[in-house]
């Protein structure tokens, strides 16, 4: 696909590839398709603006690219999610919605540095991957990332992303995000 694809066939994409990838795990006790409903399904009931509840159910995308495996973290391999997933994204997607799934693991290097208890609070899979990702921000970069534009939405993010990852809990399917994503990506 390139940058001037439609609207239509990057959310086609999208749904291919969670019908075909999203019922794989990735060391959280839920599936790619579920953590994406519903870290999506917290960001809408926050009464988030619709670009970050479509940027909250894509921000995994890039687990569904990347080609380390789903085991990569396993093996020790970083393999760059966010950025893959953002990248890919833009082929239609604005920074509205590319830009806090760019950001979202630089959030959660974010807070382990600045919140007291949110390291202890990360799942098994995600203090794995933040070690991975470089572990807690230092001190500068902690400074740096308060100023990057989009800081505050990509640590909302974040937050959503957290809660997205309960057993056994029943949402609309990805196909009520259908008109939402449509309408983002045709102003991409």
């Amino acid at each position: 696909m390139t940058r001037a694809c439609s609207a239509e066939a990057l959310v086609d994409a999208i749904f291919i590839l969670f019908d075909r990838l999203g019922g794989h795990t990735y060391g959280e006790a839920v599936t790619q398709l579920d953590h994406a409903l519903q870290t999506a399904h917290h960001a809408r009931s926050a009464g988030a603006p619709d670009a970050l509840v479509a940027a909250a159910l894509l921000h995994d995308i890039g687990h569904l690219l990347q080609k380390q495996g789903e085991d990569a973290a396993d093996r020790g391999i970083d393999a760059k999610h966010e950025r893959i997933g953002a990248a890919w994204l833009a082929q239609g997607f604005g920074l509205e919605v590319t830009d806090p799934v760019r950001l979202h693991v630089e959030a959660k290097r974010y807070l382990a540095k600045r919140e007291p208890g949110y390291l202890e609070a990360l799942s098994g899979a995600s203090q794995q991957s933040l070690e991975l990702q470089g572990g807690p921000m230092s001190q500068a970069e902690a400074d740096a990332f308060e100023a990057e534009p989009g800081f505050d939405v990509a640590v909302r993010l974040r937050r959503f992303d957290e809660l997205g990852k309960v057993e056994g809990v029943q949402l609309a399917p990805i196909a009520a995000y259908r008109d939402l994503l449509m309408s983002l990506a045709s102003r991409g």
